[in-house]
């Protein structure tokens, strides 16, 4: 039944998100409106601000989720993040070098967008070359080291920043947020969600066959150094894309996993399409949060997500002790 309530828990959460703003109208009306390319309040409030804002933090809530599960299921590690591929920290860096050196001046608001995706493939490039093979080991030090050096690039930038205005852009940016956002940004994310999920998900056998050991997995038949090379790219597409659209949104894939695979009886290989759903669904129901606090400066989405996701963390924690004494 996992399937039936998480579809049901995700067009719930859209329209919330959709009914929410500080304009009184009508979601439903509004998109209706809209559909039918009529210019009146509704459609334009809900088909130009609220939709693409909506779809965003869907698609991004479902890539981090999906990123994170696919990557604790590669690495047999509950604690592996989605940002263990260094493609957030260099997304980060290529939203940078739009702040401060004006990269991209053609695609307008989408230039943090193109050159965040630019960043997240350089280091993913650059951890794939450094890990050399797909062991455990070997992946988690390259990214260790990738994430490294790309968060003192960005922190050297920050440093000599000329720009005390360009500067607080960015750290806002990087606090994560789907303000602000159109449709040219979801034309971007859109197409790395498919990318990057049909990679991880072609991987599903192999994710299932490692949990009995890379052993077990070869005995299978199954590739284990190609399949994972797979799931490491797919998920730094998935991740490297969200963070290039919508900033640094902490424990999301590093949560969902463990609140969803309960319920698909540990597997790795079913826990994946459920923590996408899962990560949609928190990702939107955070960002309508947002909206419904009162008048004044707005709580960044990425801020949100710690708040919450930190006290969640520690009662997991706090569960597994107990099951464990």
């Amino acid at each position: 039944m996992i399937y039936p309530i998480l579809m049901f828990l995700l067009l719930v959460s859209s329209l919330l998100s959709l009914s929410m703003g500080s304009s009184d109208v009508s979601a439903l009306k509004g998109l209706g409106e809209w559909i039918l390319q009529q210019e009146t309040l509704d459609a334009i409030v809900i088909g130009e601000i609220r939709l693409p804002r909506t779809l965003i933090a869907l698609l991004v809530g479902a890539a981090l989720g999906l990123s994170g599960a696919a990557l604790q299921g590669l690495l047999r590690n509950p604690l592996a993040d989605p940002g263990l591929t260094g493609a957030s920290q260099g997304a980060a860096l290529g939203a940078a070098a739009v702040f401060y050196f004006g990269v991209f001046p053609q695609a307008g608001g989408a230039a943090p967008a193109m050159a965040g995706l630019m960043g997240a493939g350089l280091a993913m490039m650059l951890m794939l070359f450094l890990a050399g093979s797909a062991r455990q080991s070997m992946v988690i030090m390259a990214g260790l080291a990738i994430s490294t050096l790309t968060g003192a690039l960005l922190a050297m930038v920050l440093n000599f920043a000329p720009n005390p205005y360009a500067m607080q852009e960015l750290v806002f940016w990087l606090l994560g947020s789907v303000a602000n956002r159109g449709f040219e940004h979801l034309w971007i994310l859109l197409p790395a969600l498919i990318l990057g999920g049909g990679l991880v998900l072609s991987q599903r056998r192999l994710m299932l066959g490692l949990s009995l050991g890379e052993k077990v997995a070869t005995s299978l038949g199954l590739s284990t150094t190609w399949g994972s090379r797979v799931i490491v790219l797919g998920a730094a597409i998935l991740v490297g894309t969200a963070v290039s659209i919508a900033g640094a949104i902490g424990f999301v894939g590093l949560i969902v996993p463990h609140l969803v695979r309960p319920f698909v009886a540990n597997r790795p290989d079913k826990v994946l399409l459920p923590s996408a759903l899962a990560g949609a669904i928190l990702v939107c129901l955070a960002d309508t949060l947002i909206r419904s606090l009162p008048p004044g400066p707005e709580l960044k989405l990425g801020v949100l997500t710690s708040l919450l996701g930190t006290p969640l963390f520690i009662w997991l924690i706090w569960r597994e002790r107990r099951r464990w004494l």
